[in-house]
C-alpha cells in the first residue's frame, strides 16, 4: 500500500508520520519542508520538499491512500477575505488532487482534515456532526468548500473520501496549539491573556489522540467514505482552568510563582466562534472506529509544557 501524507512536516503531519512509519506501507512524505524519517522506520519512506501549489499530481497519481493536511492561513488559523493564495491552496489543491486520482482502477483513500468551527454558531454546545453547517470566516468557508468536493467525488465513485473535523488540538510537536502557546508566554513570565472572563469552554485532544483517529479513519475507510465526523473528548473544559493549568506546570519547572491569568479586552480580529463554547460527541466516529482519546488533559498539559522547556 502507497501511502502519501501531503503537509507532513507541520504540526499533525508529524505524529502521522511517526506512527505510519511503523507500518509495513510505501509512505510518501510531501512538504514544503524537509520531512524528517524515524530512525526506527519500517515503512519504505520517501521525502520531497516542494510548494504544491505548483502541481499535486506528481506525487499522488500512483497512491493508494492520501491523507491531506495542508492548509494556509495567517499563522493563527484565520484567512483574510479575499485571500487569494488561501483559496488555492485550502480549495484548489484539493480540485487537483481529485483530478490527479481520477486514473486510478480502485478509488484511493483521502483522509482530510478539517474543523469542527465549519459548523459556525451551533445551537447548542454539544456538537456530534448533525448540526447545519455555517461557516463565519474565510478558512471555514474554504475547509467546508474542499470537504464538499471530496464528499462529491466519493459519490461520484472517483475517491473514498473521509473529513475529521479537530476540534482544539495541542501537543508536543512543533511549536502550535494554544497550550504551547501559553506555555512560552508563562516561561517568559508574561501573564496569561483571556479575551473573556474564562468560562468559555474548549474541548481540546492532544495531538497523539488526533494521531490515532487519522490511522483508525485509514483502517476503516470503507465503512466511513463520503462523511465528514467531528472529534473530540466530550468534555468541554473552561479556558481559564486550562490556563490555570499551565501557569501551575510551567511553575513546577521553574520553581517561580504561576504567572497570572487575566482577561483582556478582545482584539479586532476575535471571530464569533471565539466566544462559543464547544464540547464534542465523537460517538459516530467512535462506533465504527472504536477510538476514543487516551490522553487526560493534565497529562498533554504536562507533556506539552516539558516539550517547551526543553525546545
Amino acid at each position: 500500500m502507497k501511502v502519501v501524507v501531503l503537509g507532513a512536516s507541520g504540526f499533525i503531519g508529524t505524529g502521522i508520520v511517526r506512527a505510519l512509519a511503523q507500518r509495513e506501507v510505501k509512505l510518501r512524505l510531501v512538504a514544503r519542508r524537509p520531512t524528517s524519517v524515524p530512525a526506527n522506520a519500517v515503512a519504505e519512506v520517501e521525502t520531497r520538499a516542494v510548494d504544491l501549489r505548483e502541481g499535486v499530481a506528481e506525487h499522488v497519481a500512483d497512491a493508494d491512500a492520501v491523507v491531506h493536511l495542508v492548509a494556509y492561513t495567517d499563522g493563527g488559523w484565520r484567512v483574510a477575505d479575499g485571500d487569494k493564495t488561501a483559496e488555492r491552496v485550502n480549495v484548489g489543491l484539493v480540485a487537483d488532487l481529485i483530478q490527479a486520482l481520477r486514473s486510478r482502477p480502485t478509488p484511493p483513500v483521502v483522509l482530510f482534515s478539517g474543523t469542527e468551527t465549519q459548523v459556525g454558531l451551533a445551537d447548542r454546545v454539544r456538537i456530534d456532526g448533525t448540526e447545519t453547517d455555517n461557516p463565519l470566516s474565510a478558512y471555514t468557508r474554504q475547509k467546508l468548500a474542499a470537504e464538499t468536493l471530496l464528499k462529491d467525488a466519493t459519490r461520484d465513485g472517483v475517491v473514498r473520501a473521509v473529513s475529521l473535523r479537530l476540534p482544539t488540538v495541542y501537543g508536543e510537536q512543533g511549536d502550535r496549539g494554544v497550550v504551547a502557546f501559553m506555555a512560552r508566554k508563562a516561561f517568559a513570565n508574561e501573564p496569561l491573556t483571556m479575551w473573556h472572563d474564562g468560562t468559555v469552554r474548549r474541548d481540546l485532544v492532544f495531538a497523539d489522540d488526533v494521531t490515532s483517529a487519522f490511522l483508525a479513519a485509514l483502517d476503516h475507510a470503507d465503512a466511513l467514505a463520503g462523511r465528514h465526523y467531528v472529534l473530540g473528548s466530550g468534555v468541554g473544559v473552561p479556558l481559564r482552568k486550562v490556563f490555570e493549568l499551565v501557569a501551575a506546570e510551567v511553575s513546577a519547572v521553574t520553581g517561580q510563582p504561576p504567572v497570572p491569568v487575566v482577561s483582556v479586552p478582545p482584539p479586532g480580529h476575535m471571530e464569533p466562534t471565539d466566544l462559543k463554547s464547544v464540547e464534542v460527541d465523537a460517538s459516530a466516529f467512535r462506533e465504527v472506529t472504536g477510538w476514543t482519546t487516551g490522553v487526560s488533559l493534565e497529562e498533554g498539559v504536562r507533556r506539552t509544557v516539558a516539550a517547551v522547556a526543553g525546545s
